[in-house]
């Protein structure tokens, strides 16, 4: 529990907490980040038009689209008044930024063993008061831990979308990806039982929204459960179909020989 009132402290990177009605007017026009955006956007896809595969460009055009939602609009101010907001921001960045970036530029240099425990400490990490504290005051543990988030999602979705090939690595994958969703189903369960507020960085915020700080937080957890686990489940049988579907097709060639 901070011991700073939440109202004496210093805005965080996205800036003050949102009213309602000045949400939608709320974009982050850091000049910093909007050139990284822009150089990452022209760079990649000038590779992508030289290696000449379109399916490439439009994931990359993807993953665009979804770090100017995640870190330029409005979301981004709206992750200061409800931590609801954050578990959505995260679940963004997991579950669409990095798949687009791993079907764009797939990162192969870390397996997908190593990106799911670098991913599981990166949203432990997050979710652990004192360090949510850190990121809320100081711009840079924000982006370190961004980053601790997106660059192992990235090399985990990379793995399963490209070399996750024959039936054990294929049970493999669905395996590592039911551990994340009983990861995200433990934070949520955490976040939605808890009978006290355990980011108080957002006391003075959520009412903004007509939520108490208690009920930001439960739906939060809500947040991690539903739409957090859907797509890992989904993820995951599509891994398990596709064993099935390899391990019939073995067995039919061995009938065969």
């Amino acid at each position: 529990m901070s011991l700073v009132d939440p109202s004496l402290r210093a805005d965080p990177y996205c800036g003050p907490a949102p009213l309602p009605e000045t949400l939608l007017g709320t974009w982050n026009l850091d000049p910093a980040l909007l050139a990284v955006l822009a150089l990452a956007g022209v760079v990649g896809t000038w590779r992508l038009r030289m290696i000449g595969d379109p399916r490439r460009v439009r994931a990359f055009g993807v993953a665009s689209a979804v770090s100017v939602v995640a870190f330029l609009s409005p979301l981004c101010a709206l992750t200061v008044a409800l931590f609801a907001a954050r578990g959505v921001h995260h679940l963004l960045l997991i579950f669409a930024l990095a798949p687009a970036l791993a079907l764009a530029f797939p990162l192969r240099r870390i397996g997908a063993g190593m990106g799911f425990l670098a991913l599981s400490a990166a949203l432990w990490l997050w979710h652990v008061p004192v360090i949510y504290a850190l990121a809320w005051d100081h711009a840079s543990v924000y982006w370190a831990l961004q980053l601790a988030l997106i660059l192992p999602a990235w090399a985990f979705w990379s793995a399963l979308l490209h070399d996750a090939r024959g039936v054990a690595s294929r049970l493999g994958a669905s395996l590592q990806l039911g551990a994340l969703a009983g990861q995200m189903g433990l934070i949520g369960a955490i976040l939605t039982f808890s009978p006290r507020v355990l980011y108080p960085e957002h006391l003075a915020l959520a009412e903004r929204f007509g939520l108490t700080a208690l009920s930001d937080q439960q739906l939060a957890g809500l947040v991690m459960w539903v739409p957090g686990m859907v797509p890992v489940a989904f993820a995951a049988a599509w891994m398990l179909r596709a064993a099935w579907a390899e391990a019939e097709h073995g067995e039919r060639q061995g009938d065969r020989t």
